[in-house]
């Protein structure tokens, strides 16, 4: 392994960052304790920091020696409304919140680049430093853009990482093409009439049709998608009810649609209407299906593929980058920024670790500086 040394040398401080960020984990678009710390820490390497963009977005410029290509780099900052059970000594102060899917790390490996590039600026060109909120729940990304991103900073390819701990240590993957699946979040509200649960004949039992929905929703995927496409539909959380005797007058049903087709997205998001329709109609209940946002498949160029390979084969060795990993099945919105560039590509660093979003996961303080020299070698393979 290659690290940059005077990136290696900052391994420290970054995970000082990483700790403090992972003490105080903050949810989408409320992340102004990360934001400002970011922006200060920015202002403290020489930079221009602008805050507030996509409410508590965050972006800063460094400059090139002469004119060239402009290369975005992206961390997103927020955490997820989860219980932090990892038993570290820098473990969540926030009982609900917890920074379990290592956008800590994303954040303090991009602030590292920060200072190095500050203080050792390309020869040519700029990159533009994205530190981008609410990528959990898919809203972040186009709230920077419609805030005007593109036009005020914009940028010829993007680049993004994220840990793996389906990967091992030591391991890069990146591939061209989709590496992410799509995704549409809904919500299924159910109202019916409540009552008392041994008179259940006299209510529409809006606890029944949810039961009956979910059900339902199981079977989307084998009834309806041809078993050689990429998807899947889950149902991540079911509200009803208070007490054991009280039939409510309303349920709620929420999860994800995922695929890597947006033809298949919505397919799955069609049927999803359908059951609607279809547990409306045999239990009674109104049911109303809503779509509350919708991110497509993040495509990687074959340019901006190549181009993330090779630096991570220059820290790593080629050895141990993966070409062909298959597309992993989860979102990220950092797909909206790769459909505003010419060139881009998102790639994964393997870690020992439960898997992201387990509430005894951690990031691995040890990828901060892989992290950081990949990113600032990419910027020296591309702008001198």
């Amino acid at each position: 392994m290659k690290t940059i040394d005077q990136i290696a040398a900052l391994a420290p401080l970054m995970t000082e960052w990483r700790r403090d960020f992972h003490r105080h984990p903050e949810l989408a678009f409320e992340e102004t304790r990360t934001a400002g710390l970011v922006a200060q820490r920015l202002r403290d390497f020489g930079l221009a920091p602008v805050e507030g963009i996509g409410r508590t977005g965050v972006v800063a410029i460094v400059e090139g020696g002469a004119p060239g290509p402009s290369i975005a780099l992206r961390a997103d900052m927020d955490a997820l409304p989860m219980q932090d059970e990892s038993g570290r000594e820098w473990r969540s102060s926030r009982d609900g919140v917890a920074h379990a899917c290592g956008h800590d790390g994303h954040t303090a490996a991009l602030l590292g680049v920060a200072r190095h590039l500050a203080e050792n600026p390309p020869a040519r060109g700029r990159v533009v430093l994205i530190f981008q909120p609410a990528e959990e729940n898919g809203l972040g990304a186009r709230a920077m853009i419609r805030d005007g991103l593109i036009d005020r900073f914009p940028f010829d390819e993007v680049y993004g990482f994220h840990n793996m701990p389906l990967l091992a240590p030591g391991q890069a993957a990146v591939r061209s093409g989709a590496t992410l699946n799509g995704y549409i979040v809904w919500e299924a509200e159910i109202s019916g009439t409540g009552g008392h649960g041994a008179a259940f004949f006299k209510a529409t039992d809006p606890v029944q049709a949810a039961a009956r929905l979910a059900t339902e929703i199981s079977s989307i995927i084998g009834r309806y998608i041809d078993p050689a496409d990429s998807a899947l539909i889950t149902v991540c959380s079911i509200e009803a009810g208070s007490s054991h005797n009280i039939i409510p007058a309303t349920a709620r049903l929420s999860g994800t649609a995922r695929a890597l087709d947006p033809e298949v997205l919505a397919l799955l998001h069609s049927r999803l209407e359908t059951a609607c329709a279809g547990v409306a109609a045999l239990t009674g209940c109104a049911i109303r299906c809503n779509r509350l946002t919708e991110v497509p498949p993040c495509i990687n160029t074959p340019a901006g593929a190549d181009h993330a390979a090779a630096a991570c084969a220059a820290v790593l060795g080629a050895a141990n980058v993966t070409r062909d990993q298959p597309a992993y099945p989860f979102t990220d919105d950092f797909a909206l920024f790769l459909q505003a560039a010419a060139e881009g590509a998102y790639l994964f660093l393997g870690q020992e670790s439960p898997m992201c979003h387990d509430p005894a996961y951690d990031f691995d303080d040890a990828l901060l500086p892989v992290a950081a020299s990949i990113f600032a070698t990419l910027v020296r393979q591309r702008l001198g």
